[in-house]
Order: structure tokens, then C-alpha cells, then sequence
């Protein structure tokens, strides 16, 4: 039985009307606010992240900390990277002045920066949360220098001499120029600290007359 006229319009006028119920609901869910996400617990993997890059800014303020001072008492502005570079280079690094090798030292100075920045900036956000500036800034003060004795004597102290023949990070960096310098790099960290927070994207809500 083929549909007469009279049924085209009703189906016409139906679907008018689901087409005016569907624009009712749309409207009424624009004025239903989003349920967010959440991380649930400790976001690790964001405030990892966070840490990567807060810990090449703080490796890169700490190169600067070593560069001034260096000139300030008239070393060679790398003398750290010179160091620095005994590790994989042995004593020849010592003999470096300048060039590609001083570049790729620097690069590797704030790669480590970086990698190091991870586990502290996470430390931080777990011990520091609901802390006081002064308060956060004794933490990492507190971590850096433990970062510093676990690196100098727990472990370059005893894994360059076995792979290269020779102790010269320990040895020839002062240890209040080392303390320093793990210490600017700390408290660069904590004073970054807020930008490295995770922080709910918030859409813009559309006001009443918008809406109407």
C-alpha cells in the first residue's frame, strides 16, 4: 500500500518536531557543566615530564653559576666542562680549550640537568605540595647536596678510576664550588617550581545572555 499525502505530512511534521526536541536538548547540555578529568592520585608522568624541562632550565642556570664564577677568579669560563668531560674523554680532556668538544660538554652538562631533573622535580611535588617557599627551598637545598655526595662519593668516586684510569671529577673540583653548584641547580628547581604544576584546562562557560 503506497503512503497517501496525508502521511507524507505527518512524517514531515515528526521530524520537525524531533528535529526541535534535539535543539531543546542541545541547548540544555551547553548549560551542563563538563565533568573533567582527574588524575587520580600522584600524576607521575605529568610532574616527569614537568621535571625534564624544569631540569634543563635549572642545569642551564647552574652552567651560567659556574661560567661567571670561573671568569670572576680567572679560570677558563668551561673549566667545569672541561672537567666534566674526564669522564668520557679521560685527562686529554683537560687539555681542550673551546671547539666542538667544549659544545657537545655543554650539551651534555644540561642533557644530565634534565634527566636529574625528573626524579627531584617529583620529589619536590611529593614532599613540598602545601610547603612555604623558605620551606621548599630547604628541601631541595636538602636533596641537592645528597644528590651531590651520591654522585661525587657513591658513585664517580669509584666508576671513573675503573673506566678511565683517573679520579679527576672528585679531585679537582673544589667541593664548595660542587656543593654550589648542585645547590643553584636545586633551588633554581624550587623556585620553578609552581610552572611545572598540573593545572585543569578550563573551557570558557558561556554566559546567560550568550546562551539565549
Amino acid at each position: 500500500m503506497q503512503p497517501d499525502s496525508s502521511d507524507r505530512q505527518t512524517i514531515i511534521r515528526e521530524i520537525a518536531e524531533h528535529r526541535a526536541k534535539i535543539e531543546t536538548l542541545q541547548q540544555q547540555l551547553l548549560m551542563i557543566p563538563r565533568e573533567r578529568w582527574k588524575p587520580e592520585g600522584y600524576y607521575a608522568a605529568y610532574y616527569g615530564t614537568a621535571g625534564f624541562f624544569l631540569g634543563m632550565a635549572a642545569a642551564l642556570t647552574s652552567l651560567m653559576f659556574n661560567i661567571v664564577g670561573s671568569a670572576a677568579v680567572g679560570q677558563s669560563p668551561l673549566k667545569i666542562i672541561q672537567i666534566y668531560l674526564t669522564f668520557p674523554l679521560g685527562e686529554r680532556a683537560l687539555e681542550l680549550d673551546g671547539g666542538l668538544a667544549m659544545a657537545i660538554g655543554c650539551c651534555l652538562y644540561v642533557a644530565t640537568g634534565m634527566v636529574l631533573g625528573v626524579p627531584f622535580y617529583m620529589a619536590l611535588v611529593r614532599f613540598t605540595a602545601k610547603a612555604s617557599l623558605v620551606q621548599r627551598l630547604a628541601v631541595a637545598s636538602a636533596i641537592s647536596l645528597v644528590l651531590w655526595l651520591v654522585n661525587f662519593y657513591g658513585v664517580l668516586s669509584w666508576l671513573q678510576p675503573l673506566l678511565f684510569g683517573g679520579n679527576w671529577i672528585v679531585e679537582l673540583t673544589p667541593v664548595y664550588i660542587a656543593a654550589l653548584t648542585h645547590l643553584v641547580f636545586g633551588w633554581t628547581m624550587a623556585l620553578m617550581y609552581p610552572l611545572g604544576l598540573y593545572v585543569p584546562y578550563q573551557t570558557p562557560t558561556k554566559t546567560s545572555a550568550e546562551q539565549s
